[in-house]
């Protein structure tokens, strides 16, 4: 067992690592074949490559009770051109889910909308944002990225949520710094709390573990005495079984998170004995990091991937050939 959980993390930390590479990325994009495997694996994770294929998922699941957030998928946006274009998307978006009378949170990266740049210009297309979203119902959230662009994401938020209240902001439960950066933030806020994606140094981080758990719930707790709203992103049942047993979801202002193809059977069952569960669902092109991350969070997700690549076509492509000698 110890062998297996030291295998695990090691293949969790080498995978987040060559997740950000661009060579690797771009390989991937330029070779046909390895492109179409990979897709696959990842549209069990991504609603598909356009804005209606995520509104489209999303109506589905409204109307089975469940509550969304969508989001137009990338980060580290270095053209401004391209920012603008990103933007447009957005706000498109925005007009697309009020036009079908959904109710929604659209999420995103700062990093795509600018914060690559210039903290100015990501905070000039968030309140972009905010202004086409009053009135609409809908509201606008933050992700959270790596370490070292907490400081700037916070900081345009708290300048963002202070004219435009339904903004709202995750947190990463594994990074020591974050109980100071939840105790910052100003109530009532509109907060997502997660373990957190990223590969981190173990200076300022906290590896999956017991102790990561602990931490999590501690940050859950210390956000409903505060009076937040909270999404407990999460589908770990260790976690979610004891915020059951605390009776934290009949607290109106807490609802589950999850993301769209990881666990369908567990959000289901909240559902289904009244627990409010809201599901993330991404749309775009920029799968790759996102497909990188949804295995390395939780590594058996690995083999469903490759079913996911070879199958049932591939297996028969793959049985003619051999066929074929």
């Amino acid at each position: 067992m110890y062998q297996q959980l030291l295998l695990e993390k090691q293949f969790t930390e080498k995978l987040k690592t060559i997740a950000r590479r661009a060579d690797l990325k771009s390989y991937v994009e330029r070779t046909p074949q390895l492109n179409r495997l990979l897709r696959q694996a990842a549209s069990r994770y991504i609603t598909g490559n356009f804005r209606q294929d995520g509104i489209e998922v999303g109506r589905k699941l409204v109307a089975k009770g469940y509550a969304i957030s969508i989001e137009y998928i990338g980060e580290n946006t270095t053209d401004a051109t391209e920012c603008e274009a990103i933007v447009a998307e957005m706000k498109a978006l925005i007009i697309d889910l009020g036009q079908a009378g959904i109710s929604a949170r659209v999420s995103f990266d700062l990093s795509h909308i600018g914060l690559s740049l210039h903290q100015e210009l990501a905070f000039s297309n968030l309140m972009k944002l905010a202004e086409q979203v009053q009135g609409t119902g809908l509201e606008l959230f933050i992700s959270m990225e790596e370490s070292s662009k907490t400081d700037d994401i916070l900081s345009v938020y708290k300048q963002a949520v202070s004219v435009y209240p339904n903004v709202g902001i995750t947190l990463q439960a594994h990074l020591t710094r974050t109980p100071q950066d939840l105790a910052s933030l100003p109530s009532p806020s509109r907060i997502r709390i997660v373990k957190g994606a990223y590969q981190e140094s173990s200076d300022y981080s906290i590896s999956r573990s017991p102790e990561l758990n602990h931490r999590y719930l501690e940050l859950v707790e210390s956000a409903i005495r505060q009076g937040q709203r909270v999404s407990i992103a999460s589908h770990d049942e260790v976690i979610i079984n004891e915020v059951l047993e605390r009776g934290w979801l009949s607290d109106s202002k807490v609802e589950i998170e999850m993301l769209y193809g990881i666990r369908p059977e567990l959000a289901s069952r909240m559902q289904n004995i009244g627990h409010p569960v809201r599901i993330y669902l991404p749309y775009g092109h920029e799968w790759y990091l996102y497909l990188c991350h949804r295995i390395a969070e939780f590594p058996p997700n690995l083999y469903q991937a490759v079913i996911d690549m070879v199958g049932n076509e591939e297996v028969e492509r793959i049985q003619a050939y051999v066929e074929r000698g």
